[in-house]
This record gives structure tokens, sequence and C-alpha cells, in this order.
């Protein structure tokens, strides 16, 4: 099975930008040579962090009014939006505004795309351990509740959970610990 294959960007023009994302008119050829037009939302990208002890994950419920969401429960996360700074330093970054934590040991999990048919948006979890207390800055319009999560109820937790990220980095740590 293939992975690699990728297809020729041919053209792209913004049709309108936005504080987060810009919607983007491209053109593509694919490997056989046919030639499509698609609409894309470019994001700068985000991170995603699995944060646990031997006891409990690190879990965040927060309004997402995107999807009507008043309190969505899900790993911490953040948008790539400081220039220059890296995957690993925004993810320690967010942990500590998000969760209130730092983590000694940091190891990428896996990278993924939330919605490939219409945004670039490249999402890179992080599995965040050895944590202690680093209570960070929140953004002033977040309202945010930390949850501690048994690792014991995790696999009850899963069919209430909705946020992709924090369904994929659950199974992988699950897989993990079979």
């Amino acid at each position: 099975m293939r992975f690699d294959v990728r297809v020729e960007q041919l053209s792209s023009e913004t049709v309108a930008e936005g504080f987060a994302v810009d919607l983007t008119v491209q053109r593509f050829r694919r490997a056989d040579g046919t030639e499509v037009e698609r609409q894309v939302v470019e994001h700068p990208g985000s991170v995603a962090m699995l944060a646990h002890d031997d006891e409990a994950v690190y879990l965040v419920r927060q309004p997402r009014e995107a999807v009507h969401e008043d309190g969505l429960l899900e790993i911490p996360a953040g948008t790539l939006d400081v220039e220059g700074e890296s995957e690993l330093d925004c993810a320690k970054r967010e942990l500590s505004e998000e969760a209130g934590l730092r983590a000694e040991h940091w190891e990428l999990m896996q990278v993924l795309y939330p919605s490939p048919g219409y945004t670039d948006e490249r999402v890179t979890i992080f599995e965040a351990t050895g944590l202690s207390p680093q209570p960070g800055k929140a953004d002033a319009d977040e309202q945010i509740e930390v949850v501690r999560l048994p690792l014991s109820e995790i696999d009850a937790a899963l069919p209430d959970l909705r946020d992709a990220s924090t369904l994929v980095a659950l199974l992988l740590l699950r897989q993990r610990a079979a």
C-alpha cells in the first residue's frame, strides 16, 4: 500500500483572509494526470497534548462554538499562531496555558489531518509525561475547566468523546498499554 503519493499544485488564489484561516481556490494535477479545482481552508497548523501520569490523563472542557458545544471534552491543544515558534514549543506553552501543567518528557505520538477534504490543517499530537504544576496565562476569551480522567476510565469515556485528536491520542495510549 502506498501512502506517499502526492498531487501537484498548479495554482492558488486567496479569496478571503481571516484571523486564523484563509480561504483559497487551488488547482491540482493528480498522479493520473487529471486536474481538479478545490476550495481549501488554509490553517497554520496546531498541536495537541496527551498529558498523563501513572493514574490519569488531563483533559480540558471548554466551549466550542463552531460545533455548538458548551463544554467539549478534549486534550489540551492550540494553534501555531506565534511566528517562529516550533510545534514542541507551542505544545509546551499551550499545556501550561490550558491545563496549568509542564512536562519533563515529550514524545511525538501522531501527526494527522482532521478534515483533509477541505482544510490543510495538520495536527501534531505529543505525549507529555513527568508532569508538574506550571500555571500559564490563558487567553482572555477562554473558559477552561481541567478534567482529570483516571486511566481506568478511558474505555468508558471513549463513546462520549467527539474531538478527533482526543480520540486518536487516547486510542494510541490504550494500544501502547495493551
